[in-house]
C-alpha cells in the first residue's frame, strides 16, 4: 500500500454535525469519545463488553448507496470505525419543539423507563427499530400480530432491564411499530438529506496515521491490505470489533498496529451460486443471516441465539472463524456443511477446508501476513434420487440469548435408502478447537439409520473427546450433552418422518 499522509482524517456526522479527526488513538472507543470528548453522557458504560446494552447508539451508513440504520454497542466500537457514517445518541432524539421523541414518549406512556442508567440504551434500540420501520414500513406492516412480540424480543435482547422487566418495554415497542408506520411518509426526505451528507464524506482512498506509539491503517482494496499486512504481520485485523474490542476494554491490551477491513468493498460482498454461498471477511451476521436462513432454514433458531442485535450488527462471520475460539458459534455448522476458507497474502491466495484451519488451542493454519478473505459454504444437494440429506445445529448455554455456548453441535448426515452414506458431526466446547467426532462418524457410516446405530455411536463418542472441566460446564456434563444432542437429532428426524407420513 502506498504511504499516505499522516493527517488523513476520519470524517463522520455526530448527529448532523460534521466531525473531522486525525490525531486520535485507533483504539479509543466511541463510548469514551462521547463521554470524555463530547460530554455526551447519556450513553452509559455498564459491562464494557457489549453485553448489557447501556451503551447502545445508532449508526447511519450507506450500504449499496442506501441509507441504513443499525444499533451497535459503543463500548467496543473503535472511533475510526465511524469513518463515513452518522453517529446518533440519545441526545440527538431531542425534538426542536422541546417535546420527547415518539420513542421516548412511548417509554413514558407504558411506564417502561428505569432508574435512568439502562433507559438511554433501550431507547436507542427502539430508535433503530423506529427508523428501520419507517424505511421499510410495508414489510413491517405485513408482520403478523402473533409474531410481533417475537420480533421485539430480538430487538431488545441486547438490553438488560432489572427494573420494570420486559413487559412494559415490549408494549412500548408495539407503540413504536405503530408510530413509525404513521411517520413513514417523512422518512424519504430526511434520508435524502443525510445520504447526501454521507456521500460527501465517503472514504475514497487508503488512510493511515500515527498516534503516540500506535499505527492505524485503513486500506481501500485487497492489494493495499496484503501490502500493509506484509509490512506489519503482527498487526491486529479489525472487522467488527466484537472480539478485538474486549482486548482493550477488558484485558487492557495496547494494540500497536490496527488494520481496519471495513472499507474494502471486496470483503463486504455476498455471492450466491447454485452450488455455494461466499461471504466476505467484513460481512456482518445481520447481513449474512437472511442469506444463510434462505438456504438453510434450520439455522434460524440457532442463529437467533447468537449474541444480540447490536453484536450481530457489528460482528462478522469470518471474524468468528479467524479468532480460533473453541466455542465460536459458527465453525461447527460451517464445518458440518463442508465449508472452506480462502486465505490471501502477498504470496497469493490459497484455499483450505475450514476444519483444517483449526490446529490446536490458540493455533491456526495461518501464516504471517495471511488473512481470511472469504468463507465458501456448499449448499445441500437434496435432489439425488434415493438419497436424503439431514442437517441441524444446536446451541446449549445458560441463557437463551446473548450467551457463550457450553456445548454446540452441528450434524450432517446423508442417507441412501435407510443407510448412512456420509456423516460430518462437529462440536464446539468439547475440545481446544471446534472438532469433528471422527470415530463417531466412522461408527455411523455404512450402518442403518436406527436406534441401535445411534446408541452405539454415543458410546463411541467418548473416544473422540476428553472435555475440560471449567466454570461453564463439567467434563461429564459436556459429554452427556454431546451424546444427547446426537440422540435428539435422530429423534427429531424420526418424528418429522412420522408427521409427513400422517399428513
Amino acid at each position: 500500500m502506498k504511504d499516505t499522509p499522516p493527517d488523513q482524517p476520519i470524517r463522520f456526522l455526530l448527529g448532523n454535525e460534521l466531525k473531522t479527526l486525525a490525531d486520535v488513538s485507533p483504539t479509543m472507543t466511541v463510548l469514551n469519545y462521547l463521554r470524555t470528548e463530547e460530554k455526551a453522557i447519556g450513553t452509559k458504560e455498564g459491562c464494557a463488553e457489549g453485553d448489557c446494552g447501556a451503551c447502545t447508539v445508532v449508526l447511519g451508513e450507506l450500504i449499496d448507496g442506501q441509507l441504513q440504520y443499525r444499533a451497535v454497542n459503543a463500548c467496543i466500537l473503535f472511533l475510526p470505525m465511524l469513518d463515513g457514517k452518522q453517529l446518533l445518541t440519545v441526545e440527538h432524539l431531542k425534538e426542536t419543539n422541546g417535546q420527547l421523541h415518539p420513542v421516548q414518549q412511548s417509554m413514558v406512556d407504558r411506564h417502561a423507563s428505569q432508574c435512568g442508567f439502562c433507559t438511554p440504551g433501550i431507547v436507542m434500540s427502539g430508535f433503530a427499530l423506529y427508523q428501520n420501520v419507517r424505511q421499510n414500513h410495508q414489510a413491517w406492516s405485513e408482520l403478523k400480530p402473533e409474531n410481533t412480540v417475537s420480533e421485539l424480543n430480538k430487538i431488545y435482547a441486547g438490553n438488560l432491564c432489572r427494573c420494570t422487566g420486559y413487559g412494559p418495554i415490549l408494549e412500548s415497542g408495539k407503540d413504536i411499530l405503530a408510530q413509525a408506520q404513521q411517520d413513514a411518509a417523512a422518512y424519504q426526505a430526511e434520508a435524502q438529506t443525510i445520504t447526501q451528507q454521507l456521500q460527501a464524506i465517503q472514504p475514497r482512498e487508503a488512510k493511515r496515521w500515527q498516534h503516540d506509539q500506535q499505527t492505524y491503517i485503513q486500506p481501500s482494496n485487497i492489494t493495499e491490505l496484503t501490502h500493509a499486512y506484509q509490512q506489519h504481520p503482527d498487526a491486529n485485523l479489525l472487522a467488527g470489533g466484537t472480539d478485538l474490542g474486549l482486548w482493550v476494554t477488558k484485558q487492557h491490551r495496547e494494540l500497536d498496529t490496527v488494520i481496519h477491513l471495513g472499507h474494502i468493498p471486496a470483503l463486504k460482498t455476498i455471492q450466491e451460486t447454485p452450488q455455494h454461498i461466499e461471504l466476505g471477511a467484513a460481512v456482518t451476521y445481520s447481513q449474512a443471516i437472511p442469506i444463510l436462513c434462505k438456504h438453510f432454514p434450520v439455522l434460524q433458531p440457532f442463529l437467533e441465539r447468537h449474541s444480540s442485535t447490536q453484536i450481530r450488527n457489528s460482528g462478522t462471520i469470518v471474524g468468528n472463524i479467524a479468532n480460533g475460539s473453541p466455542i465460536g458459534d459458527m465453525p461447527p455448522p460451517l464445518i458440518a456443511l463442508g465449508a472452506s476458507i480462502t486465505l490471501n497474502s502477498a504470496q497469493g491466495p490459497r484455499t483450505l477446508t475450514l476444519q483444517d484451519y483449526f490446529i490446536d488451542y490458540g493455533q491456526q493454519d495461518r501464516q504471517p501476513g495471511e488473512f481470511i478473505e472469504k468463507v465458501t459454504i456448499p449448499l445441500l444437494n437434496t435432489n439425488i434420487p434415493g438419497e436424503t440429506v439431514l442437517f441441524k445445529a444446536y446451541k446449549i448455554s445458560k441463557r437463551q440469548e446473548q450467551d457463550i455456548s457450553s456445548v454446540s453441535a452441528a450434524f450432517y448426515i446423508r442417507l441412501n435408502g435407510g443407510t448412512v452414506e456420509d456423516a460430518r458431526l462437529c462440536y464446539g466446547g468439547m475440545a481446544g478447537i471446534p472438532k469433528r467426532a471422527t470415530a463417531t462418524e466412522k461408527s455411523l457410516i455404512g450402518q442403518a439409520w436406527c436406534d441401535e446405530t445411534i446408541f452405539n455411536a454415543c458410546d463411541v463418542m467418548i473416544t473422540d473427546y476428553q472435555p475440560l472441566d471449567d466454570f461453564r460446564a463439567s467434563s461429564r456434563y459436556r459429554m452427556t450433552v454431546a451424546q444427547n444432542l446426537l440422540r435428539k437429532f435422530f429423534i427429531e428426524h424420526r418424528l418429522d418422518n412420522q408427521e409427513k407420513q400422517h399428513a
